[in-house]
């Protein structure tokens, strides 16, 4: 029998009160002067990180009037777009907006903010914000909804008990995924160098059959348009919208682009030198090319990977300014090796396999990334919930309960592939 499981039967073997958030909590409202924030310990919406990753430096701070104070020990909740799961426990004293929930404890001897962290930070409280949110392209946090949120308020010692087990829990996931992401980015490295010594022809005995055109010669360069509405997640718009950056930038309900195309950004911070591939039918926008093959000796995905390869000399061709630019003239100078169609096939095949290993969700280390997450959600969920009579903690076995207790090593070998 585990430690918790000794502690529950003894201090609640007939369950735990569940109580609405506002009989225990209550939002800051207490306001200090600008001057008393800079952008370690002011919070905005925007400086919170999605997906429960607690916050980063703020890039602007309010330099007049007044913001509301939160203490150490706060909980504050992102309360635009909730689904974002943005959330972070105060480590210090500090300033937020209205666009900000900075829930305070009434009495810390009833709940240890810790404790009221993790219940706030499971996946059954955003639902529940998000389900109650108001407003479609910018929805926001109901407060009074949040307010009514019921929680489980086992004794503090129980409190004290789940929290060691979630530290320790949230510690070793921490330390496992960020072996894990290492070695995803060798890996990556590794692709990046094999796709790159592959397209180079050395040594291939395909030399001779091999010929060089410029990309004007074998594919279409153009640009697109803005669309009329753009929406930021995908429930408002099916279709990806492409323009500058290295990741989609919104959602539309229409296409205007076919899918099985390359794209590189036209304009932009940042997103010059990258090249995407778009599989399925997208919308392309006025500050990004879409490249598509002219003829039925290329491959569109070949050319994808050829350019990939080519990232060093696509940057060469930026012309730098108030906002740096890729010239369509430029770009359609750029020498492109082209082999025999069989041997493009075979390329992408193998490509096609490796990129998967290195960046597929569904298989390899992306998937161990995304299995240990899972797990610790599932492991706190549980230590998370209490039956209001009757049994305790549902059905959250010692053997289970132990296994959150792991050391590294231990957690490590029990998850390898």
């Amino acid at each position: 029998m585990s430690k918790l499981d000794e502690l529950v039967q003894e201090l609640c073997p007939d369950g735990v009160q569940y109580v609405q958030l506002n009989e225990v909590t209550r939002y800051a409202k207490r306001r200090i002067d600008a001057s008393e924030v800079n952008d370690k310990n002011y919070v905005g919406v925007e400086n919170l990180l999605q997906n429960k990753q607690g916050k980063t430096d703020a890039s602007a701070v309010p330099l007049t009037g007044s913001v509301i104070a939160f203490d150490e020990g706060d909980v504050l909740i992102g309360n635009i777009r909730p689904y974002l799961r943005k959330i972070w426990l105060a480590d210090c004293n500090g300033g937020t907006n209205g666009d900000v929930l900075a829930i305070q404890i009434i009495n810390r001897e009833q709940i240890t903010p810790q404790f009221l962290y993790y219940v706030l930070s499971s996946e059954q409280f955003f639902v529940y914000d998000t389900q109650n949110s108001k407003g479609a392209k910018m929805p926001r946090g109901d407060k009074e909804a949040v307010m009514k949120y019921k929680i489980p308020v086992p004794p503090l010692e129980v409190q004290r008990e789940i929290v060691r087990i979630l530290d320790n829990f949230t510690e070793l996931t921490a330390e496992l995924t960020a072996e894990l992401t290492a070695e995803l980015t060798a890996r990556k490295n590794q692709y990046a160098y094999y796709r790159d010594k592959l397209l180079s022809f050395d040594g291939h005995g395909i030399t001779n059959e091999v010929v060089w055109r410029t990309l004007g010669e074998i594919a279409i360069i153009k640009t697109g348009s803005k669309p009329d509405n753009i929406f930021e997640d995908y429930e408002a718009g099916t279709v990806e919208y492409i323009n500058a950056g290295t990741s989609n930038s919104g959602y539309v309900a229409s296409y205007n682009c076919a899918g099985d195309t390359v794209t590189t950004p036209s304009r932009g911070q940042g997103g010059i030198g990258f090249v995407g591939y778009q599989k399925e039918n997208f919308w392309l926008g006025p500050l990004c090319y879409q490249i598509r093959a002219n003829s039925d000796t290329v491959i569109n995905r070949y050319l994808y990977f050829f350019l990939c390869s080519r990232k060093r000399e696509l940057l060469r061709l930026k012309k730098e300014g108030g906002v740096p630019a890729l010239n369509a003239s430029d770009l359609s100078n750029l020498l492109i090796c082209v082999p025999p169609i069989n041997v493009q096939r075979r390329l992408v095949h193998v490509l096609d396999n490796f990129d998967a290993i290195c960046s597929d969700l569904n298989i390899g280390l992306p998937a161990e990334i995304e299995a240990r997450q899972k797990q610790y959600e599932f492991y706190r969920d549980k230590l998370l919930t209490f039956a209001a009579t009757g049994d305790t903690i549902a059905e959250l076995s010692s053997a289970q309960l132990s296994s959150a207790q792991l050391s590294s090593a231990q957690l490590s070998e029990s998850v390898a592939p």
